[in-house]
């Protein structure tokens, strides 16, 4: 394993410095950690290919079968090889190794979704030196299947629902560094995983399920809790905004009107009226606030149904007595532009949550048992319905699990981030988990290999209102390669690809503040401050225990059937 080698390597270069010049005990130290560059990544010497690209088709890879290997010199910073083929039985996997210059590094990337599709995406982290000069291998997969997001791929395909819950992504990640091997004659000596969204629970799979696949993670907007995510989030999203005569209550036009007095009510509350809200946690809109006076026009107003509509919406999933059946804030105030995801222009439009909820509660929610004809009608919002819905697929679907202490005892790093206008995956998940970890490990010892950053204004793993362009690779990298604990990640927003606005974000629970001095659209006017008590997250919801260790199962396909 790289570690392991990496680790003898060192310390025997320190030993025979030692030995021969009689440095002392706090020279051989500084002589053990390698040189490094700027940007605190180790100065690893380049490998070149030991055989041509074209042989890479001759090579015996266990479990894949391979099935093109060329040379790809359009739109790259610098040529690769890239091979094409599938590991058994059915993950398409896609690698690229430089056909000069490889650093010794591998990346891997998650995708979205529900996934079926091999295209190597490299996200918040494209703009991280060793991607930007294309010196990395790299890989990605398509998870096993190479169906559609309606979810029909998984009907009577039990082993594709495993592939994609956690094993197409270990299983590339073994295929990829046995292909990296055989064409340097060399292993990469750092791996790292970066994904958002489902991109983002399959980072947090491998840290819990498979720590030694990768030293440094970053995990964006993670649907760990993916289950009821899919579930009774996407279709609250829908049913609450639906009458009786099942038409839609509020419609998109009515979004920026409620955007706007969220902003005049909670802007200002960081000190700065910018049009973000650094934590929304703090803001406490009220949508009765905007109810239609006697003979107000309407367009400028809410209707008491709409108002009551905007409040679900925020608070999220619940019981008749009032249950929550998802965690607390389902969507944070000051994301109402970015709710055109399940408020629709007009009657009679499909909402993009609709299809999301109904994919997983057709067709994976009971895995074994396909229901096509599933509506979302079908969804009784009860506790009892919620364990039968979300059980067993959160058993190995969910990457919720706490102890992360044997990716820490390997060394490995973990940056999680979110953008809090996220509005597809609430930033509360995150924000539980996190908490949870904190519980579970203790702070002193989370600090020491993990980070999470909230973004403001960010929506869904980019754009929104906010700086939403910055680099999450190189802190994670540095801090594998050098020691260099994050701090500060500089976050960008452009327009007609002009730089107009830039921020800095801190680790949480630390936030910018404005000076008071320069620039407000500048990163260089901003300091960090921790706030004296820091906001306690709800979790208090039916599925809290779902937030816990040794709920995960390892599932076998006997005789065509799921079995937990």
């Amino acid at each position: 394993m790289p570690k392991p080698i990496r680790t003898i390597l060192v310390a025997t270069a320190a030993m025979v410095l030692s030995a021969t010049v009689g440095v002392t005990p706090a020279t051989a130290d500084a002589a053990r950690r390698p040189a490094t560059t700027p940007q605190g990544l180790a100065a690893l010497p380049a490998v070149q290919p030991v055989i041509p690209c074209t042989d890479v088709l001759g090579l015996r890879i266990s479990n894949v079968t391979l099935q093109s290997a060329t040379i790809v010199t359009a739109n790259t910073p610098a040529p690769y090889c890239e091979v094409r083929g599938t590991i058994t039985p059915n993950n398409t996997i896609v690698v690229r190794m430089p056909v000069s210059g490889w650093t010794q590094r591998y990346v891997q990337t998650g995708c979205g979704g529900l996934c079926g599709n091999a295209n190597i995406n490299y996200g918040q982290a494209a703009d991280c030196p060793i991607i930007a000069d294309g010196t990395v291998a790299s890989a990605t997969t398509d998870m096993g299947h190479q169906g559609q997001n309606d979810g029909s791929w998984a009907a009577g395909n039990p082993q594709a629902q495993i592939d994609f819950a956690y094993r197409g992504v270990h299983e590339t990640a073994v295929a990829a560094k046995a292909l990296i091997r055989a064409f340097y004659k060399h292993g990469p000596v750092y791996s790292y995983f970066t994904g958002c969204s489902d991109g983002g629970r399959e980072a947090l799979m491998e840290a819990q399920r498979y720590p030694d696949d990768f030293d440094g993670i970053a995990a964006g907007a993670p649907a760990s809790n993916m289950a009821v995510q899919n579930t009774f989030h996407h279709a609250w999203n829908v049913l609450a905004n639906k009458g009786a005569n099942g038409s839609y209550i509020l419609l998109a036009g009515k979004l920026p009107l409620i955007h706007t007095a969220v902003l005049r009510a909670c802007d200002k509350l960081d000190g700065l009226t910018d049009g973000l809200i650094d934590d929304p946690r703090l803001c406490r809109f009220s949508p009765d606030t905007l109810r239609c006076a006697t003979g107000q026009d309407p367009t400028t107003c809410l209707s008491p149904a709409e108002a009551a509509v905007v409040r679900k919406l925020h608070d999220g999933a619940t019981d008749a007595q009032g249950n929550r059946l998802e965690p607390a804030i389902a969507h944070e105030w000051g994301s109402e532009l970015e709710w055109t995801l399940f408020i629709p222009a007009a009657q009679g439009q499909p909402v993009a949550s609709e299809m999301f909820a109904l994919s997983y509660l057709r067709y994976l929610a009971d895995p074994n048992r396909p229901n096509p004809g599933y509506q979302l009608t079908d969804l009784q919002f009860t506790v009892s319905s919620f364990w039968k819905t979300v059980l067993p697929s959160s058993t190995y679907m969910a990457a919720l699990d706490p102890d992360l202490s044997r990716f820490q005892r390997s060394g490995g790093k973990l940056i999680l981030w979110h953008g809090w206008n996220d509005q597809h995956i609430s930033p509360q998940n995150t924000l539980v988990y996190w908490d949870t970890v904190n519980k579970a490990m203790g702070e002193r010892t989370v600090d020491r290999f993990a980070r999470l950053y909230l973004f403001p204004g960010m929506a869904h793993c980019g754009g929104g209102e906010g700086p939403s362009t910055f680099d999450v690779l190189t802190p994670v990298t540095a801090w594998v390669e050098s020691g260099a604990q994050p701090g500060k990640i500089a976050a960008s927003q452009s327009t007609g690809g002009t730089i107009t606005r830039t921020r800095p974000v801190y680790p949480y629970p630390t936030v910018a503040r404005y000076d008071g001095t320069g620039n407000v659209d500048d990163a260089a006017s901003f300091v960090p401050y921790t706030p004296r008590d820091t906001v306690r997250n709800d979790a208090n919801w039916v599925g809290q225990r779902l937030f816990s260790s040794n709920y995960q199962t390892w599932p076998r396909v006997v005789n065509g059937r799921l079995v937990l």
